[in-house]
């Protein structure tokens, strides 16, 4: 018993101790052979048989294999469950902890009870964002969250001030996108507003609006009022 437990516990090492040697092989293969490779992040086995996934950039994905000779940048796809393997993992990359979002730099809408959250990334002068915020208007017991998103231009920038500077930001901001009433002129500590592009570029929210539910479900383009009732639905806490 004591010799079957040892060997085990010498075979899980042992594999343990050729996984690494695998991925030091990879990386130093990889990095030899193609320098402009962004740097890799994380090597792990995919589930095809001697294909590895490379994690780079944070939540871009390329596949390679045991010996690095060869790079694949595409959807792997599982044909017996039909399911696009590749999308799924970015999908989890891409997910926000919605309990760490920095809520100090948004403002908040509550409609009914706001038992059921949702946080959102705009921009002022998004055609796609105005048709949302109709959509959302039709939402009740909601609280959302609006992050402010100013990266269409020194215009979206100049309203987002204006509308974070307002005595009443959720009226300056339901005015504009749904009654098309430009906020008034305002000033104040506008901060808020850099560090809301600053986590857009860390979390790679590329486009407005960008909706995050409490899973962690990222959704970005303007949906439906059917398919915002369908996610605050489905979304569930962790």
């Amino acid at each position: 018993m004591k010799f079957t437990y040892s060997l085990c516990t010498a075979l899980a090492l042992f594999a343990v101790g050729a996984a690494s040697a695998q991925e030091a092989q990879i990386r130093k293969n990889l990095a030899e052979r193609l320098p402009q490779l962004t740097k890799i992040d994380e090597v792990s086995k995919s589930p095809m048989p001697g294909l590895f996934e490379l994690r780079v950039n944070g939540n871009e994905i390329y596949y390679t294999d045991a010996d690095g000779n060869f790079l694949i940048k595409g959807d792997l796809i599982d044909t017996k469950l039909r399911r696009n393997l590749t999308e799924e993992r970015v999908e989890k990359l891409n997910a926000i902890n919605f309990d760490a979002l920095p809520l100090k730099d948004a403002f908040t809408i509550v409609r009914g009870n706001g038992k059921r959250k949702l946080a959102v990334f705009e921009d002022p002068n998004c055609g796609y964002c105005k048709r949302f915020e109709r959509d959302l208007q039709k939402v009740d017991n909601v609280t959302v969250h609006m992050f402010l998103l100013p990266i269409l231009g020194p215009d979206s920038a100049e309203k987002s001030k204006n509308v974070w500077c307002a005595k009443d930001k959720s009226k300056a901001w339901l005015d504009w996108m749904v009654r098309d009433a430009a906020p008034k002129a305002a000033s104040c500590d506008t901060t808020a507003l850099e560090r809301n592009v600053e986590f857009s570029r860390k979390y790679k929210i590329n486009g407005t609006p960008t909706l995050v539910f409490v899973d962690g479900t990222r959704v970005p383009g303007a949906i439906s009022t059917a398919q915002i009732e369908k996610q605050l639905n489905d979304a569930k806490t962790p």
